[in-house]
């Protein structure tokens, strides 16, 4: 028997007040390919303020690995030559300006420039953080130590996590780095679960500046009808969920049920309404059926024995938009 037009219209109205994000899956690689690229920075970064520098060279009356930092305005205090601004420059160019302006007191100049420590330019943590927005590289970050600047990650973060870097920085260090449809930018992806609780300490990668680290809302499953507890749930770090789990987080069946007539309430790309899949929640209750996987957006929908109290269910879980966590 189909659902009636109005617990559709509603389940709708559920779906706009949850306002739930897909979780970012990583691609199948068909096309992102792989790459093999050298993962040490190259030479074209370019400095900027606070960046701290070592600053070398036979002609200058200064202690050997003696740093300086570049000032707000982009300048660093050179022996000789006072303030020389260098932001927006690379090491190489940098270099060059400083022997030009010492080739005026000192015939082959010979400068060397190491950079320290960076910490000029900014990484975007986005999405499911508690302080999206960019962030300052101070020295040596790790993939970690960003999610803790951007305020740790939301009850509702997904089981996945993305870094996009820009080649001039190399490859991702990840076995999953597969480059992005310009071919400008390595993708990599990190399991939420497996990095909180160090599973593969490997994958705490280092972040380099322009790094964009993009943690996407959790998929969610929705149970409505006649269960104690109906609403979405968010996957989390799980990637999927089977009846009798969400069932679970459901609190079990309300007192009239009709579990033999449930229906799965599936998501349709060639079609304008979801695909109804008959289920029988008795059965596997009973252990006589198998346990169904449920995919990201499902609808599970128990029955009452009377329609009239099915549908009042269905209100309620709309009215109060209830968004649980899988533990």
């Amino acid at each position: 028997m189909k659902i009636t037009r109005i617990i559709l219209v509603t389940i709708a109205v559920l779906f706009l007040a949850v306002d739930a994000a897909g979780q970012v899956a990583p691609p199948n690689g068909a096309y992102l390919p792989k790459i093999n690229c050298d993962s040490s920075v190259l030479n074209s970064y370019q400095l900027g303020p606070d960046d701290e520098l070592e600053i070398s060279g036979a002609e200058l009356d200064e202690p050997a690995n003696k740093s300086t930092r570049i000032d707000g305005n982009g300048a660093v205090q050179v022996p000789l030559l006072g303030r020389v601004h260098v932001a927006g420059l690379t090491v190489a160019q940098a270099e060059q300006e400083l022997n030009k302006r010492l080739s005026a007191y000192i015939r082959q100049a010979q400068i060397g420039i190491n950079v320290k420590e960076l910490r000029s330019q900014p990484v975007s943590v986005l999405g499911a953080v508690n302080s999206p927005g960019v962030h300052q590289v101070q020295g040596h970050q790790t993939l970690l130590e960003m999610l803790s600047l951007a305020g740790g990650i939301r009850p509702d973060a997904g089981y996945s996590i993305r870094i996009t870097r820009e080649l001039q920085w190399g490859c991702i260090p990840l076995p999953n780095a597969r480059l992005d449809d310009s071919g400008r930018y390595s993708v990599g992806w990190v399991n939420l679960k497996d990095i909180m609780e160090a599973k593969n300490p490997e994958e705490n990668i280092q972040i380099f500046p322009h790094d964009v680290i993009s943690v996407p809302k959790g998929e969610m499953v929705y149970v409505i009808g006649d269960v104690k507890r109906a609403g979405g749930f968010v996957l989390g770090e799980h990637e999927s969920i089977s009846v009798l789990q969400v069932l679970s987080l459901a609190e079990g069946l309300g007192p009239s049920s009709r579990a033999q007539d449930s229906k799965i309430l599936r998501v349709n790309p060639n079609a304008e309404q979801r695909t109804e899949i008959a289920v029988d929640v008795k059965a596997i209750l009973s252990g006589k059926r198998k346990d169904i996987p449920l995919q990201s957006n499902d609808i599970l929908f128990i029955p009452d024995s009377t329609g009239k109290k099915a549908f009042s269910r269905v209100v309620e879980a709309t009215i109060q938009a209830a968004i649980w966590r899988v533990p």
